[in-house]
């Protein structure tokens, strides 16, 4: 805080700068909505997503990241991944590993990592984002996994990858 300017939100409104930003190869933010997705089929039982944003050949290390939904009684298996990725669950209880996990956790998987076999009677919401692992440079996938025509009994899945 400078002597002279008090720290007050009313201060720093009547504060200008005329300074122009000194990086010009920086992207700006982008901005997607819930509602202008559509629920995709995901490849675990029980299970639909909308991914806002997602890797593509134009924009490889962009991040899987949205709200995955589970029906009551949806699971998955103990699975392998090398990228990383976080969860934050919005609604519902889930037993991962038989850890019970309710509303305002936060699930961290670095990279590379196991997903703990995973469960949830009541159903819920969370939301996902899986990033190129810092370590290993492995990447999150996209395609035929979180936008499937149909599912796959989960015993045909690759849980390795």
């Amino acid at each position: 805080m400078s002597k002279h300017i008090p720290d007050s939100a009313q201060a720093n409104a009547a504060l200008a700068t005329a300074r122009e930003a000194s990086r010009k190869d920086h992207l700006p933010y982008e901005i997607r909505h819930l509602d202008d997705v559509e629920w995709e089929k995901i490849r675990w039982p029980g299970e639909t997503g909308k991914m806002l944003f997602h890797p593509t050949p134009e924009r490889p290390t962009e991040p899987n990241a949205g709200i995955l939904r589970l029906e009551p009684g949806g699971h998955h298996p103990e699975h392998y991944h090398g990228f990383a990725q976080v969860w934050f669950i919005l609604k519902g209880e889930f037993t991962i590993d038989g850890k019970l996990c309710r509303p305002g956790s936060m699930v961290f998987h670095p990279d590379p990592h196991v997903e703990g076999e995973f469960h949830t009677k009541t159903g819920g919401e969370l939301l996902i984002v899986q990033y190129p692992g810092p370590t290993t440079g492995e990447r999150p996938i996209y395609d035929g996994r979180f936008n499937k025509s149909e599912r796959q009994a989960v015993a045909e899945e690759r849980v390795d990858l």
